[in-house]
């Protein structure tokens, strides 16, 4: 079965039974769990024989966490609070849940024989660190003054107190960073912290902050089509997309919730980047994010173009296969910008070199070029010498493309854009049958 039927398959039935009753007070705990579709999608059963995320600190800088929610305890750490008389980060803050909802979606637990019932994160056996801020209104856009927030205290408390990810599934009123919160993104990267921020859900290509910060792993929403969510904003900017449309996670006004957003889909990619550092505890946040746009999962639709694409990006995360598959480190950084300063784990901008050739005498360059040209000239015959034998042997195995076509190891930027087996998220057994009709479409979330 193909992978986008597979979507069809096991996320359509659970959706139309999740709409049936999405807007009660209380849905069952059992139905709850057939309602997460991403964790049936992604083959969870497989990923976490492979790593479930134990050791990995992840921040979520968000309302703050309900830490007492059956599907949390034991999960959630103390963490701070930032906001003016919101008490601590691990208690519910009024009504507001976004944050236990995201927390819930990366570490939860569920609860119940074999913790079969309820909310299960995507890492259930990462940590969570609760960086409660004030969101504000109900799209998270500002704090409650209806200024434009910070985040750059929040992140660095996150980085100092050992998070390894961090969670931002929220925008501000700015369409950049201020140069406190890019400082605070720069710290997070020079300690090998990766930061994931959502791309928002206005359906537009206007850059909103944090999602536009440098060196930010931006994650845009998948619907269980396997297509963009259009209200997912878009530009240069997504590297990723994960699903978010009618996702189940856990509450605090009700035990559990039913919504749509980018906020969901971060969450998701949050997780994955907390499975891949527990297994991979040796690579860099650069690497992590590496392994998930080469493993990441590409409609038909998108077969043969440039990537990453704006709303693509490189496409949706698929957990399983970064687990698994067998790829080079790469480069620290990844598919992420290096620091502009070329300290910690980026690369300078090139302004050193400049300096230090300035400082060079005229002997010592003209070596230099001359190596460089000697060294051209070798390249210059071994280009000769295989374009000669591949011509006496036919074209490389996998067709055009690169080494091994579709689901090998080549494409653009060597980036592998499709799986090596027809449904890399290995649908369960017992998975529902067939796609009913689509579901109304659903406002924005968050």
């Amino acid at each position: 079965m193909s992978f986008t039927r597979t979507l069809r398959a096991v996320g359509g039935v659970v959706v139309a039974g999740a709409l049936l009753f999405g807007t009660a007070p209380v849905a069952s705990a059992d139905q709850v769990r057939k309602d997460q579709w991403p964790l049936r999608v992604f083959g969870v059963d497989d990923i976490w024989t492979a790593s479930t995320g134990k050791g990995v600190k992840v921040a979520v800088i968000d309302d703050p966490v309900d830490g007492s929610h059956r599907d949390l305890k034991g999960n959630v750490l103390p963490g701070k609070s930032f906001i003016a008389g919101g008490g601590t980060a691990d208690r519910p803050y009024g009504e507001r849940e976004h944050g236990t909802a995201m927390a819930s979606l990366i570490a939860g637990h569920g609860h119940g024989p074999g913790g079969g019932d309820g909310v299960k994160g995507l890492a259930p056996d990462a940590k969570i660190l609760p960086v409660g801020i004030d969101l504000g209104d109900p799209e998270g856009d500002s704090d409650s003054s209806g200024k434009s927030m910070s985040y750059a205290e929040p992140l660095r408390y996150a980085v100092d107190h050992g998070a390894r990810v961090v969670n931002m599934s929220f925008m501000t009123d700015d369409v950049v960073p201020s140069d406190a919160e890019q400082a605070a993104v720069d710290y997070a990267r020079k300690h090998d912290v990766l930061v994931v921020a959502g791309s928002g859900n206005s359906g537009v290509s206007s850059p909103r902050n944090p999602a536009v910060a440098r060196g930010v792993l931006t994650v845009g929403a998948a619907d269980i089509d396997l297509k963009v969510w259009k209200f997912s904003n878009y530009g240069s900017h997504i590297k990723l997309l994960a699903p978010g449309l009618h996702i189940r996670s856990a509450g605090v006004e009700s035990p559990y919730r039913l919504a749509n957003g980018t906020s969901d889909a971060t969450a998701y990619v949050s997780a994955t980047a907390a499975l891949l550092r527990s297994k991979f505890p040796d690579l860099t946040a650069g690497q992590i994010a590496n392994r998930m746009v080469k493993t990441a999962v590409l409609p038909d639709s998108m077969k043969g173009k440039k990537l990453p694409d704006p709303h693509y990006g490189y496409g949706i995360v698929n957990p399983w296969q970064a687990l698994i598959k067998k790829l080079p480190a790469g480069s620290e950084n990844g598919p992420l910008p290096a620091l502009k300063d070329g300290s910690g784990k980026g690369a300078g901008d090139g302004k050193d070199s400049e300096q230090a050739a300035k400082g060079m005498s005229p002997g010592v360059i003209i070596g230099i070029v001359g190596g460089v040209v000697g060294l051209l000239v070798v390249v210059l015959i071994v280009v000769l010498v295989v374009k000669k034998k591949n011509r006496r042997n036919g074209p490389p195995p996998g067709g055009p493309g690169g080494y091994g076509g579709p689901g090998g190891q080549g494409g653009p930027g060597g980036f592998v854009p499709y799986p090596s087996q027809p449904n890399p998220y290995q649908q369960q057994p017992g998975a529902p049958g067939s796609y009913p009709s689509a579901p109304p479409a659903q406002p924005p979330g968050r």
